[in-house]
């Protein structure tokens, strides 16, 4: 008799795919986890290695599988890496959705991804957080309640304290719902304003809007929107993942618009993949498909169209991060470097590692604390070397690991959203 997979067969993870690997090893020097361990099981080859034996049968749901696996950023430098062409989300995204289903945590990690998926998804409720991040910046806790003291009640609540972002008001901001082309008009547009974006970096969208308004845009922003399902979708949530992709879907689509543009590079990626993600639903799938056609990173965008409006001379030295979902996930390596430089006066430096993951990780640096701190305190080092006054990123969880990381060292390089150096200079200052 043969013995029992480990898994079921609701959201499998595909034998096809786990065979396309050939453990040929071009991964191993691309993934964060296995350069920091070592250890080959702590790979994506041996993460695969591991799901296969899962699904033969030959390990069974527990500790052996799940913490490996909770390791894996899904910053997808493997997938980018590979000769073979495996496609590794989906083989993780299925068995995190297994263990979801199958393996019991405990408590302690119940309660914080109760916590996480409960808020995060949710801009409405995140919002109701706001007075309270508000007043740690004011009364400035971070200095009172050093990382080293929490870290004795709780890692993970230590991380997620000392990454709460600078936020400016205590209400918040939102955007209207529609804003006119302010040059020559050639297209609609429809924007993501995002959960964590919308409500902790509101002047991220703000310079979004008004760069696609001087690009020739009219602007719509839907303000039912709701989540993208990315959060979910990485970690194994993957029928709540596809209802907020359905949810989603629904508003744009009231849309007549040419493109949707994102500014979150988790976001952006999962949107393009909503063809695959709904693939078998019977009402969503066409549908889906040409949703994810129509998806655009704001850079990408940009880049493709071209900014009407003039832009000023700016005297900022500059560096950038690739988001692992902005290079990884979608293949966006050149478009924002070419922006960048396209900006009179702007140094720009290339970072060392610019492709290697700073940690953040959607919700990794909550539940992965130390690993994530490791590979932040890399990434803090690769900025210093660079001598930037201002680092680009476009991601929001990018943004505030990245500005925890740096707060904690000597380095004065700020960390801004691409698209807001593109404002300064569409405006002359930088405010």
């Amino acid at each position: 008799m043969s013995p029992e997979s480990a898994f079921d067969d609701t959201d499998r993870p595909s034998r096809k795919i786990i065979q396309d690997c050939v453990h040929c090893g071009f991964c191993l020097s691309a993934c964060p986890t296995y350069l920091e361990t070592g250890n080959e099981l702590d790979s994506p080859r041996g993460r695969i290695h591991l799901i296969k034996a899962a699904e033969e049968g030959r390990i069974p749901m527990g500790d052996a599988l799940v913490k490996h696996l909770d390791l894996c950023l899904g910053c997808l430098a493997c997938e980018t890496a590979c000769p073979s062409g495996v496609r590794y989300r989906s083989l993780v995204e299925m068995s995190r959705g297994q263990i979801e289903r199958k393996f019991s945590r405990g408590i302690g990690e119940k309660i914080l991804r109760a916590f996480i998926f409960n808020i995060f998804p949710y801009p409405r409720r995140l919002r109701l957080l706001l007075p309270l991040v508000y007043m740690v910046r004011v009364l400035r806790l971070k200095k009172l309640l050093s990382p080293s003291f929490l870290n004795r009640v709780s890692p993970s609540a230590s991380s997620m304290f000392h990454m709460l972002p600078e936020v400016s008001s205590a209400l918040g901001e939102t955007l209207s719902d529609f804003y006119p082309a302010t040059s020559r008009r050639k297209k609609k547009v429809a924007l993501l304003s995002g959960c964590v974006q919308s409500v902790f970096f509101p002047e991220i969208n703000r310079a979004t809007v008004e760069v696609l308004c001087a690009s020739g845009c009219d602007v719509f922003v839907p303000a039912d929107q709701g989540c993208c399902g990315a959060l979910s979708i990485h970690s194994g949530r993957l029928e709540e993942g596809r209802k907020f992709a359905r949810g989603l879907i629904d508003t744009f689509s009231a849309l007549d618009v040419d493109t949707v543009v994102v500014n979150s590079a988790g976001c952006g990626s999962t949107m393009k993949e909503y063809a695959e993600i709904l693939c078998d639903d019977p009402v969503y799938s066409e549908i889906a498909e040409r949703f994810s056609a129509k998806t655009m990173d704001i850079m990408e965008f940009l880049s493709d169209t071209g900014i009407e409006a003039p832009l000023h001379p700016l005297d900022i030295k500059v560096t950038y991060q690739d988001a692992c979902h902005v290079v990884h996930g979608q293949g966006i390596r050149s478009a924002p470097r070419r922006l960048l430089r396209s900006i009179p006066g702007v140094q720009f430096t290339e970072m060392h590692r610019s492709e290697h993951c700073c940690g953040s990780a959607g919700i990794y640096n909550m539940v992965q604390p130390e690993m994530s701190t490791r590979l932040l305190l890399g990434k803090v080092s690769d900025i210093e070397k660079t001598g930037s006054d201002y680092l680009a990123v476009a991601n929001p969880g990018c943004m505030i690991q990245i500005r925890k990381g740096l707060a904690d060292s000597d380095c004065g390089t700020k960390v801004v959203h691409p698209v807001e150096i593109l404002r300064w200079s569409l405006r002359g200052d930088i405010s």
